[in-house]
Order: structure tokens, then sequence, then C-alpha cells
């Protein structure tokens, strides 16, 4: 438990960023038209997510169906206004030579997973339904599983990702941000890979650029590992322990377009911990020795969102008003993970529970 310190602390149920992956998932990111009209069509929204993501995962109990909603920054201020999470602001634009991570708009994430596709695609229309003219859509992947876990590179993704309290720790605000505790922050990039000149490195080359071998999936010894392998580059280390944090990362593609990659989310207690992961990979540690990768992915997209809580979005009113802040302790999200798998999605789980003492 995270508590900030209360007798009298409220439950908060935060969203379920710490879901395992799925096979399927749908990443939809939307910009708010203007008008106080369509601001209030989308605080309406809010408490209504659940009820959506209920009416549809019913239908089938084993699916997993999950939506994760993240607001933008200027998104942020538009609709809620203060207080705001402390280190919510927009994605940091990096170029580095011929290397360039882009800020993109976005003031809506809505990451939608689930084991089956027709799941994400019916909570999505749903939602889009919902918001109709009151926003537009700027970005939308359908992304899958491949294989193994393996992005279209022939590597496992997300080897390292943490379970259990590890993950709860690593992607959960704390007291640090009491009027936001239980939120989280997450950054969504889309890269595009050219496999042709990819497949053409030997699978040597191959495993030295990401720091693990291919087919085992066993981290490189340190001794033999580039400096410049990805692994490397996006391990962070302050006073002696590694910050991490959790990707949900998918594969997408369309062959008659030939255009393919992976679309790379990370959710993090700390903003900063990607960001330092970015500038390792593009700019490169020291200045140059940049992420490998890079010379065969293209970076498309950049956004960074801010994930309050379930219990934060049930609040919301139309005028986009929350009410003030309490001390509170963030609830097991252990449970409410066990909550989807058991057949209750998670949805009120923790409502009308006795306060902790």
């Amino acid at each position: 438990m995270l508590t900030a310190g209360s007798a009298k602390a409220t439950v908060v149920r935060p969203q379920l960023v710490t879901l395992g992956l799925t096979p399927a998932a749908i990443f939809l990111i939307v910009t708010i038209n203007p008008g106080a009209e369509n601001d209030a069509a989308v605080c309406a929204l809010c408490p209504d997510i659940a009820n959506l993501q209920r009416a549809v995962g019913f239908r089938d109990l084993s699916g997993n169906l999950s939506c994760v909603v993240g607001f933008g920054s200027e998104a942020w201020d538009q609709l809620f206004g203060a207080p705001r999470p402390a280190e919510l602001h927009p994605f940091r634009e990096i170029r580095a030579g011929s290397r360039h991570a882009p800020s993109t708009p976005g003031d809506l994430l809505f990451h939608i997973r689930a084991q089956r596709m027709d799941l994400c695609f019916e909570l999505a229309s749903l939602i889009r339904t919902r918001l109709a003219d009151a926003v537009t859509a700027v970005d939308e992947v359908h992304g899958f599983a491949y294989f193994d876990q393996r992005d279209l590179l022939g590597f496992v993704d997300g080897t390292e990702n943490p379970t259990g309290q590890e993950a709860e720790a690593s992607v959960y605000v704390g007291d640090e941000d009491s009027p936001f505790i239980g939120g989280s922050y997450v950054i969504v990039q889309k890269y595009l890979h050219d496999l042709a000149g990819w497949n053409a490195l030997s699978t040597q080359t191959q495993e030295g650029f990401i720091g693990r071998t291919k087919l085992s999936d066993v981290e490189l010894d340190d001794a033999v590992k580039p400096s410049y392998a990805h692994n490397a580059l996006n391990k962070i280390v302050a006073d002696g322990q590694e910050i991490k944090i959790l990707r949900a990362n998918m594969a997408f593609g369309q062959t008659g377009q030939g255009e393919s990659g992976t679309y790379y989310i990370g959710y993090a207690r700390s903003p900063r911990t990607i960001e330092q992961m970015l500038d390792n990979m593009f700019v490169g540690v020291p200045p140059g020795n940049y992420d490998r990768l890079l010379d065969f992915s293209r970076t498309l997209t950049g956004t960074l969102f801010f994930v309050p809580s379930a219990t934060f979005l049930e609040n919301v009113t139309p005028d986009g008003g929350v009410p003030p802040s309490a001390p509170s302790i963030v609830s097991d999200a252990a449970q409410s993970d066990k909550s989807m798998r058991d057949g209750s999605l998670g949805i009120g789980s923790l409502k009308g529970e006795p306060q902790n003492e």
C-alpha cells in the first residue's frame, strides 16, 4: 500500500496500467475540438468509461477487456485546471543528427487491450460514437501479438518488465504528488522499421544492437555487450538502484502499404525515466554513442499523457469539476488485475469498502 499519511484515508483505485500483455490492442489518440460543449462531452464520458468497458467485456469475461485513459498537458488544463499533475508537460522533441523523435498532437489516449480484437474494436467504436464531433482522431493503431511476444525485428519485447509490487511501485504516483496518488505517466511513440535492411544484418550483429540473444532471449554478458546496445542505453540507475518502467509495446503493420513497426507505450511513475531513456537512445551516452536500432527505425509520433486514477475518472462532472483531493491510499493493483481475471472487470470492486485506519 502507498499511503498519504491520514487516519481518514479514502480508497483510490488506479486504472489497470499493470495488466499483463494481451494478443490485441487499439491505441486511439484524439484531439478535442474547440468549444465548451466539446469539453463537456469529454468530461461526461470520463465516469462512463467503466460502464462501457463492462458492457462490452461482459460478452466474454475471459477476454480481459480493459481501457486506460490518459490526458495530454493542454487538455488537462482545458478540462480540469488546477491542481495539475506535477510532471505533466508536452512531449519533448529530440533532434540529434539525422535522428528525430517528434512531438505530435494528442489530448486523449485510449489504450484498449483484450484477448480478442473484436472486443477492442467494439469498445473503441462506442467511445468514438459517444465523443462524436467533440474530438478529431489524429492516430489509431491496431496492435497484435507477434509469435512468442516478439517484435517484428524478431526479438522478445518486454522481458525486463517489472511484475507484482515492483510494477506498482514503478508506475503509480505516490506521496510525492499526493493529489494524484495512483496515477501514472505514459509516453507513446510509433516506430516504422526498415525490415529489409534489418534482416540483411547477421544475427550476431542484431544481437549486439539489442543486447540479448535472438533465439533464447538471454542478456549478453557486459564483457561482450556493446555500449550502444538498446538494453544498455535503456538501463537507468539512480543511487545504485535500477529505475524500471512498464512497457506494453505491440507490433503493427499494413502489408499493402509496406509499413510495419512497433507501437511503443511506456508507463512510469515519473516521465523523467522514459525521457532519459529516449535521450540516451537518440543523443547517445556519451553523445554520438546512440542506439543503433534507430538506423533501422523511424519515429513518426511522440506524446506524453497523464493517467489519473479510476476513482478520479468516476468523479469527473460534465463541467470538468472533481471533488477536492483528500488524503488517500492506493488499493492493491494486483487485486484489480485479479478482478479482471475472475470476471468482475474491476469495476467498483472497492466501492463501499471501509476506509483504512
